[in-house]
């Protein structure tokens, strides 16, 4: 699938949280975002619970994302020491919600 059709998602949480940073490390987000749309593989393939999402580099921050047919879902943004726990407790939620 050409990376022209796919569409990125971002929750709420997300997009404030990402509001409030400085705008220089917002222009970093947005420059990252153009780059996992482009090439949705370009980020780190994560492992154990978090199988199945990725992980992008920007300066001291992750983005977890998870690639889906025509989407591409933003699961959390944070720095790297707290944002994989923050993953595993959403991807928890999520699953509780869907049983």
């Amino acid at each position: 699938m050409p990376s022209g059709q796919r569409k990125l998602r971002v929750p709420s949480e997300v997009a404030e949280l990402v509001r409030h940073f400085h705008p220089e490390l917002k222009a970093k987000i947005k420059a990252a975002l153009r780059d996992i749309l482009e090439s949705p593989a370009c980020g780190k393939a994560l492992k154990d619970e978090v199988h199945g999402l990725r992980s992008y580099r920007v300066k001291r921050l992750r983005i977890i994302y998870r690639i889906g047919g025509r989407w591409i879902e933003i699961v959390a943004v944070g720095p790297r020491r707290r944002v994989y726990e923050e993953t595993f407790r959403i991807i928890s939620r999520i699953e509780k919600r869907n049983k």
